[in-house]
């Protein structure tokens, strides 16, 4: 009697865990960063970096397809290690970002394609223009943080972008069109 109660209860459960809602997850701001790279002439690669943004994943870890993520960070919060290039970049020439102008990621789908792998089809708009980009992505860790006492995740993804596809092809072909895309974020459980 005992094991068909046991059963029973079990049965009843099973379908409120397969149902469960994906939970909010905010990005660790002072440990996500994404990094950018191309070829400079052919001579060297030029390395950038965006870091201190923010943004929120609704994360299911029973079915990571049923997750998303949105992340939006102002243009100016780049980083290019010199202030001139800096400069060139917000200028005209490029972007002509004014303080406000945002880099925004939308998910739209997300393919689960191993244990700790997917692929995150997404919108990206770059300088005023929306483009359908794919992520691949890892799950690196999810646990609770040993610090903070609490659930958090770490994920990273790659990409290639092409500048001219968002109109910042100024140079190109000679300073390479392709931009290689890092990314690495951690993101904690929302209170």
């Amino acid at each position: 009697m005992k094991k068909s109660v046991a059963f029973a209860l079990a049965l009843m459960a099973a379908p409120v865990a397969a149902f469960a809602a994906p939970e909010k997850y905010e990005l660790d701001s002072s440990h996500s960063q994404i990094l950018f790279e191309y070829n400079h002439l052919g001579f060297s690669t030029t390395y950038g970096m965006f870091s201190g943004f923010g943004g929120e994943i609704m994360f299911d870890q029973e079915d990571p397809a049923n997750s998303s993520v949105n992340v939006s960070f102002p243009v100016r919060s780049m980083l290019t290690g010199w202030e001139e290039r800096f400069q060139h970049f917000m200028a005209d020439d490029f972007f002509g970002a004014d303080e406000d102008e945002m880099v925004t990621f939308t998910s739209k789908s997300i393919e689960v394609t191993g244990d700790n792998t997917a692929l995150i089809t997404g919108d990206l708009t770059l300088n005023d223009v929306t483009k359908e980009v794919v992520l691949d992505a890892t799950l690196t860790q999810a646990m609770d943080h040993p610090m903070a006492n609490k659930p958090w995740a770490g994920f990273t993804a790659t990409t290639t972008l092409l500048r001219t596809d968002y109109n910042l092809g100024m140079f190109a072909p000679y300073v390479g069109d392709e931009v290689k895309v890092n990314i690495s974020i951690e993101a904690m459980k929302a209170e």
